[in-house]
């Protein structure tokens, strides 16, 4: 279970080897005391000896309520989690000869990946004898990020490899982000619209 593996990361109290240590806590003058010494001070405020930096000499003991200092740092390393952005790879495919109608409606798609903040990766395959219009395919893939340019920046050029030629598009920073919708209109008074249009 992780809330184990999260405990036997640290000893405490008796587990402790050192026979010195370096306390530090709430209210407490950080120094060096023997951890017969550091056990007593925190038995005296109900607490626990939580040895935090193991690798100095002497080590770094935290006298806190252990449950207390678990939830600390589960807290911690969920905020710290919070904050990796999390970007994912979306794929827009192509072929060599793709309309207009097609194209536009895979661009909208790219438009909205990028706006979330999400990479793209388009590509153009080419199905047998297909491959004679690799040309085509790459000036389909260099139209396509120059329409894309208020979206993202292109991070890799396209290249053909096997039967597909490849592109990628990184989100720019706050471009194309989505308007916030506009705040809605106030209800008009009930007499004020009879005549026009009364709803059904």
């Amino acid at each position: 279970m992780k809330g184990d593996n999260q405990k036997d990361q640290y000893r405490i109290n008796e587990q402790i080897r050192a026979r010195e240590v370096r306390i530090v806590g709430e209210g407490i003058e950080s120094r060096v005391v023997s951890l017969d010494v550091a056990l007593r001070i925190a038995e005296g405020r109900d607490e626990d000896v939580v040895e935090i930096s193991p690798n100095v000499n002497p080590p770094v003991c935290r006298i806190i309520d252990y449950s207390k200092f678990l939830y600390q740092q589960k807290k911690k390393a969920k905020e710290q989690k919070a904050k990796q952005t999390r970007i994912d790879v979306k794929e827009i495919r192509f072929g060599p000869q793709t309309d207009d109608h097609d194209y536009n409606f895979k661009l909208k798609h790219a438009q909205g990946f990028l706006s979330d903040g999400d990479k793209v990766k388009a590509y153009v395959f080419f199905r047998g004898r297909s491959i004679l219009y690799k040309e085509q395919g790459e000036v389909l893939l260099l139209r396509f990020a120059q329409d894309l340019e208020d979206y993202g920046t292109v991070t890799q050029m396209p290249i053909l490899e096997g039967k597909r030629m490849t592109m990628f598009i990184s989100p720019k920073k706050g471009a194309g982000k989505k308007p916030q919708p506009a705040a809605p209109a106030k209800p008009k008074a009930a007499d004020e619209d009879n005549d026009a249009n009364p709803q059904s």
